[in-house]
């Protein structure tokens, strides 16, 4: 029998990490009904009698030009609001990494090659299946994002006694799929570079890391004074960015990354330094992007002019519906499972007792919710206003549903059997009120 750090998702993973995800996954839970209600308004919206002055709100321009920073609405909230977004994505990745279950290699391994596979296999799929319509082609990278988001909500709503192990697993390989997608972004849906905007750019981010690495020094315990002097340089960072040609939220990622996280192995004053100024920012920034920024985004993006049941019918028979549904439904749990199976037997390594392969199965359906960063590539991948584009959408809103229903119905199976067997065994707290089977994972 294998040892406990022979498997890839301990039962109930590490006390505090299990705590940290269970209320991340509350938080989410609130951002990702509103990301559903934002979209949801657009489409009715954009398909109502009114629907000219939806597409003349998203597509009215603000802003100065010679930065290239006019833009319209609907561009702003792709290109700024969700870099907030995925500013909170590059502070969660590098969590997990410094101070989250996944800083041992052995463990991080499975969920990022998991997560790759969740990228590659969507990625082929829908190339297979539009390789036959070329002017479809530079949209393989659709299906390969999941959305953080709505597959938390999804999750917390229905997954109350699921192992945290699998939260963990669920939100780990969301954000690492997430980093993936916006690499491909940079990438493969950059037309051109101008490498002075970005040197500057990245010069910004350099000098914005200093300063937070070293926040107390300049601002002595105050993490407030930090926040106010490291704001106005990210923003700078990102209209840099945003002016050299590579997507701006990539200015997002890499800010995230630059704020300190706590490891477990340093100093008490350390913890406390690093600690005060991550905790800032999560907590003036996570309710800006998922009360604000994401749904915002979601309701410019989403919005589409379906045209009737005749536009229904024409958009479910279209050879690109057919290729982003088959990538995020299908492609998904392929990927993500058969790449788990693959690692897991190279590596010899066994899941822990009382979790299946089944359980798996659903995270990766799950991980079929394509959401924000899908409508993103969607709308880099065709030329604005073009009828692939709305394709898409209407695809990427479909499959996402379909996903989030048969994910839904799967885990809420599994969650009565889990909540069965916590009823059986009826796990005791010790004094320091940390449940037994945490125990072993401790240190």
């Amino acid at each position: 029998m294998a040892s406990s750090k022979n498997r890839i998702f301990p039962r109930y993973g590490t006390y505090n990490e299990a705590l940290r995800v269970g209320a991340l996954l509350r938080k989410e839970t609130v951002g990702g009904l509103l990301l559903v209600v934002a979209a949801a308004i657009a489409i009715i919206w954009a398909n109502s009698p009114l629907s000219d002055s939806y597409f003349a709100l998203r597509d009215f321009e603000i802003g100065y030009e010679p930065w290239h920073l006019k833009l319209s609405l609907g561009a702003w909230a792709a290109d700024g609001l969700l870099a907030i977004f995925f500013f909170l994505v590059g502070l969660e990745l590098k969590r997990e990494f410094v101070a989250g279950d996944l800083r041992n290699i052995r463990t991080a391994i499975v969920p990022i090659s998991a997560a790759a596979g969740g990228v590659l296999v969507p990625a082929l799929i829908y190339t297979w299946v539009a390789w036959s319509h070329p002017e479809l082609r530079h949209g393989w990278a659709i299906p390969t994002a999941t959305d953080i988001a709505f597959a938390v909500a999804v999750l917390a709503i229905i997954g109350s006694h699921l192992p945290a192990a699998l939260r963990i697993f669920l939100l780990t390989l969301a954000v690492v799929d997430d980093l993936l997608a916006i690499t491909i972004i940079a990438v493969f849906y950059t037309d051109q570079i101008d490498f002075i905007p970005l040197l500057i750019s990245l010069a910004l981010i350099a000098v914005y890391g200093f300063i937070a690495q070293r926040y107390r020094k300049f601002f002595g315990l105050q993490p407030f004074a930090a926040w106010l002097i490291l704001l106005p340089i990210g923003i700078i960072a990102w209209a840099f960015m945003h002016a050299s040609g590579v997507h701006a939220t990539i200015a997002g990622v890499l800010l995230g990354f630059m704020i300190p996280v706590v490891h477990s192995s340093q100093t008490a004053s350390a913890i406390r330094d690093k600690a005060g100024l991550a905790q800032e920012f999560e907590h003036r920034f996570r309710p800006l992007s998922a009360g604000f920024a994401v749904p915002i985004f979601a309701f410019f993006a989403a919005g589409v002019n379906i045209g009737g049941i005749e536009g229904i019918v024409e958009a479910a028979t279209h050879p690109l519906t057919l290729a982003i549904v088959a990538a995020l439904v299908l492609g998904k749990p392929v990927g993500i499972v058969a790449t788990t199976w693959l690692v897991t037997t190279v590596t010899r390594t066994r899941l822990a007792p009382g979790l299946q392969w089944i359980d798996l199965i659903g995270v990766g359906l799950l991980a079929g919710i394509g959401f924000t960063v899908s409508l993103l590539i969607a709308d880099l991948s065709f030329a604005p206003g073009a009828e692939e584009q709305d394709i898409a959408k209407v695809a990427i809103l479909s499959a996402s549903l379909i996903a989030a229903i048969i994910a839904s119905v799967l885990l809420s199976l599994r969650n009565r059997k889990y909540r069965a067997i916590q009823a059986r065994e009826s796990v005791d707290a010790n004094r320091d009120g940390i449940p037994d089977v945490y125990q072993g994972e401790q240190g």
